[in-house]
């Protein structure tokens, strides 16, 4: 029998927080609760968990100032609840790694289904810590889950390092928005194809002088290309 999940709930409504618990109970997961980020930042200075729920609207500390703390501290998997659909939060989130969003009101089933596949795709098989991507001066370290460039360590996000070695797993071959969000985010997530154009963005920016290494193919999406002038 496989070891339950250990999920941490942040939400300022017990209800909801009742419902979720009784739906984790009969499933992989064992649910930790919290009422607000405090609450949740003060969990997570005593242990570790599998997946975050993170709500947006709280008290004494809000979803995204909980998440900002939650990145110092590590990289656990998040997914954001919200009421609100706008694309300034779902960008803000993105910048701050978030990996799914759930919009209230949800189904219970639909977010457990969410929770395994963010689970699914962050807890995949350790690879050898020697295994590397390089592209002079380019090296990306998948044991280590980072990427430096001339030798100075990039600071991405955790979806930031998974589409960069996506596409340098697979350079000089392009991609469609679409072709993308389903290999790195997955076929179910919450979103649409300027998540894609958002986390390319920032690519760029963090590659700096190599940041035309990733392409645009006009009409069609993105690819990686490290032979492109970086001039």
């Amino acid at each position: 029998m496989s070891e339950k999940k250990k999920v941490l709930m942040v939400d300022d409504e017990p209800s909801i927080r009742d419902i979720m618990k009784e739906y984790m109970t009969i499933g992989d997961f064992d649910l930790i609760e919290a009422g607000d980020g405090l609450e949740a930042i003060k969990l997570l200075e005593k242990q570790t968990f599998d997946l975050i729920i993170l709500d947006v609207m709280m008290p004494k500390l809000d979803g995204w100032s909980t998440l900002r703390e939650i990145r110092k501290k590590g990289k656990q998997p998040v997914i954001m609840l919200t009421a609100r659909g706008e694309e300034y939060d779902k960008l803000l989130g993105f910048e701050l790694g978030v990996d799914d969003y759930v919009v209230k009101p949800f189904s219970p089933r639909e977010l457990l289904a969410r929770m395994k596949a963010v689970i699914a795709r962050t807890q995949t098989e350790v690879p050898s810590q020697n295994e590397q991507i390089v592209f002079e001066p380019l090296v990306l370290d998948i044991g280590a889950r980072t990427v430096e460039v001339s030798g100075v360590r990039l600071s991405l996000t955790p979806k930031e390092y998974e589409l960069m070695q996506f596409l340098m797993q697979n350079p000089k071959i392009a991609f469609s928005r679409e072709q993308l969000l389903t290999s790195v985010w997955g076929y179910d997530f919450y979103g649409d194809d300027r998540t894609v154009d958002t986390h390319i963005k920032m690519l760029r920016e963090h590659m700096g002088e190599f940041r035309n290494w990733i392409v645009t193919v006009w009409g069609v999406g993105y690819k990686f290309d490290p032979i492109v002038s970086n001039k």
